[in-house]
């Protein structure tokens, strides 16, 4: 993704000091832009914790870049010594964020490859790199692989609309923000755009942290793509009156049979694409797909995050940007922060490997060698 020009991804290891692993600090976005410096497994938690960066691709990436940090501050005096550091570090990285299945899956790839790969705390660091940088590659590859399988379905529609604007609804950020780079619900909306496509995406705000306000507009913005911004209620109204084509959006947590866990309000914009015949697309790499739970409903974690961060709202307001409390100060708030959308609302999943129907056996059908895994 170009920034003012010149190409970033969300997070990389610093040219000068591989032992400082760098994020943009989403925080501050669309106002300012702010490079921020992890040296520790703290700083590294917190940045998850806190969403200095956030969707579900980056969290992987930033738990993979965590491990490695986690493994340069180990002991060295002995692997058993070092391993129980690294396990340690993996706990606490593993706490941050429930709902995002890439957490936990970058901290246990991380920790089963330096077992395999064996060897003194040195050399297991320098595994810890390598895998680091796997990880991240890695998720921008099949970013950039969904983007080709989605173009197809937004050529489609392009071509029944002989060639006329396709209307793309979006919730929350799954961009290039949300992943190392190309995201996964923009990815096709950028291979559209860049190849001629007429695009125009329905930016919803996305309340109560406003990443579709703040961030999915930013970057649309930046690579040029025709938006507009939207209050999250607005979108029924759109697709009644005919003016969405498509929704895509993107997945902290998919079952493999099909159900999604999003930004929460997901469901009900699949609600509403359902009783207007709008097509409901869910843009996801396989390493958001959670192999071992079936009911999405009953069994994925649903973060519940501070308050005030539904009472208060930030902006930008003199150069500064400042925090203003919306809600009567004695009234009290509930923030769920993520919802799941059942299978049967959900049009087909696209994956790097292709698009799917959101069942189990479309999932295997794409991940045959999860059959296994799913059956014991």
């Amino acid at each position: 993704m170009n920034v003012y020009g010149e190409h970033y991804r969300t997070i990389w290891v610093k040219e000068d000091d591989p032992a400082v692993v760098q994020i943009i600090d989403q925080r501050h976005l669309p106002h300012k832009f702010v490079v921020e410096d992890l040296t520790t497994v703290d700083e590294v938690a917190r940045a998850i914790q806190e969403m200095h960066v956030r969707g579900a691709g980056l969290i992987g990436a930033t738990a993979g870049y965590g491990m490695y940090i986690a493994a340069l501050h180990a002991p060295k005096d002995s692997v058993g010594a070092f391993m129980e550091s690294l396990a340690r570090a993996g706990g606490q990285l593993k706490a941050t964020r429930p709902t995002a299945v890439n957490l936990a899956w970058a901290v246990e790839r991380q920790l089963d490859a330096i077992e395999e790969a064996g060897g003194d705390p040195e050399a297991r660091t320098r595994t810890a790199f390598d895998m680091a940088k796997v990880i991240a590659d890695e998720d921008a590859d099949f970013c950039r692989r969904i983007g080709e399988h989605g173009l197809a379905i937004i050529e489609e529609i392009s071509r029944r609309k002989g060639g006329e604007t396709v209307n793309i609804l979006t919730h929350c950020n799954a961009g290039w923000l949300a992943f190392v780079d190309y995201g996964t619900a923009t990815a096709p909306v950028y291979a559209a755009h860049d190849k001629g496509i007429k695009v125009h995406v329905w930016v919803d705000e996305t309340r109560p942290r406003n990443q579709g306000a703040r961030l999915t507009a930013w970057e649309l913005g930046q690579h040029g793509v025709p938006h507009s911004v939207i209050a999250d209620n607005v979108g029924g109204h759109l697709m009644q009156h005919g003016l969405v084509d498509m929704v895509i959006v993107g997945s902290d947590r998919t079952t493999y049979t099909g159900d999604v866990a999003n930004k929460i309000g997901t469901y009900l914009k699949a609600l509403a694409a359902a009783d207007n015949d709008v097509p409901f697309y869910v843009a996801l790499p396989s390493s958001t797909f959670d192999w071992k739970r079936r009911d999405g409903v009953a069994e994925i974690p649903i973060e519940q995050r501070d308050a005030t961060e539904v009472r208060t709202i930030n902006g930008l307001h003199e150069g500064e940007i400042v925090s203003v409390l919306l809600t009567p100060e004695e009234s009290p708030a509930v923030n769920y922060a993520f919802d799941v959308t059942p299978a049967h609302l959900v049009t087909g999943l696209i994956t790097e490997r292709g698009v799917c129907e959101a069942s189990e056996e479309g999932v295997l059908g794409l991940y045959p060698e999860k059959r296994a895994v799913v059956q014991g």
